[in-house]
């Protein structure tokens, strides 16, 4: 079902996987698992998946657009996690404090439904007790059948701080959220009334998260007018250097070699009551590419399932 192709990386970081699928080259995909230096494995590891073949939104910041192929089966899903479970742990009995499966590499995964009966398969699959499913979504209109269901999911499954929901806005402009996001989303209001549900008692507070681009603004009062700091937690990164980022001249707000410049805007949500996390990552990721990279068009431009990569 999955044919590792490449695999490029450092053990003691981050390390991507690209592979085929259905037999056919034309369906790859690519996944990662990550540590957070000097947070120790055993302590925190770090999944992160594909659900779609590319993906139809396309993003302006975002490599994985393109060829759209379709929506990954659950199988499909679930043999990547598998592939790197059963690397570290054959016997699939994962003794992580903080285990995270986030569903959020290649595709938005509100576009699949597959995904929550991978969602719903995870608990009985594996001996994992730290685990913490991750969903991120530019919240796809017409998407309200998965989102209720993910939320009966939840509830079921995931409750009491167990399930981590993000929300990627970027910025509060709806003119410019049309640009960095192509396709028709849900409004804020529209998430604001989800958030507030979604959120119960011992729950994870469901993220905002805003990639700060110059030109793209953040208005932490129109935020303020919406989302309700007892509901909703605010994450702000910086731009990745992605190949897209970089051909539309997106240019990041945040400097990740002086956090500082985060100062302001983090110090004015937090004026309103927010929790704020400033998310930079290792500065060696954006080499790696397990940031946001995509690999699965380098493969296809320059055949690099020929080579094999070591850092």
């Amino acid at each position: 079902m999955i044919e590792i192709l490449a695999e490029y990386g450092r053990e003691d970081l981050a390390k991507v996987y690209v592979a085929s699928m259905r037999g056919n080259k034309e369906y790859l995909v690519e996944f990662v698992e990550s540590i957070q230096p000097p947070i120790p494995r055993e302590k925190k590891w770090v999944l992160i998946v594909s659900t779609l073949f590319g993906c139809p939104v396309g993003c302006r910041m975002c490599d994985a657009g393109g060829e759209y192929k379709g929506k990954l089966t659950s199988e499909e899903i679930l043999s990547q996690i598998d592939y790197m479970i059963r690397r570290r742990f054959p016997d699939e009995k994962i003794p992580i404090l903080k285990f995270k499966i986030q569903f959020a590499r290649m595709g938005d995964p509100a576009l699949n439904p597959n995904v929550l009966n991978v969602l719903e398969q995870l608990p009985e699959t594996y001996d994992a007790p730290g685990l913490l499913p991750s969903i991120s979504t530019v919240a796809p209109k017409n998407s309200e059948g998965f989102f209720e269901k993910l939320l009966d999911i939840k509830n079921r499954f995931y409750r009491g701080g167990k399930f981590q929901l993000q929300f990627s806005v970027h910025t509060t402009d709806n003119e410019k959220r049309d640009e960095l996001i192509p396709i028709s989303k849900m409004s804020f209001q529209e998430i604001a009334d989800y958030g507030r549900r979604f959120c119960g008692n011992g729950d994870k507070k469901v993220t905002l998260n805003f990639a700060m681009t110059k030109g793209y603004p953040v208005d932490v009062d129109i935020v303020r007018q919406y989302f309700d700091p007892d509901k909703f937690i605010i994450k702000l990164t910086p731009i990745n250097p992605t190949e897209r980022a970089m051909c539309n001249e997106l240019i990041s707000e945040i400097d990740v070699y002086n956090p500082a410049s985060a100062d302001q805007i983090i110090n004015d949500f937090r004026s309103q009551g927010y929790d704020v996390i400033l998310s930079i990552g290792e500065v060696e990721e954006n080499k790696i590419g397990s940031n946001c990279g995509q690999f699965v068009t380098q493969l296809k431009e320059s055949e690099m399932h020929k080579r094999n990569y070591n850092l």
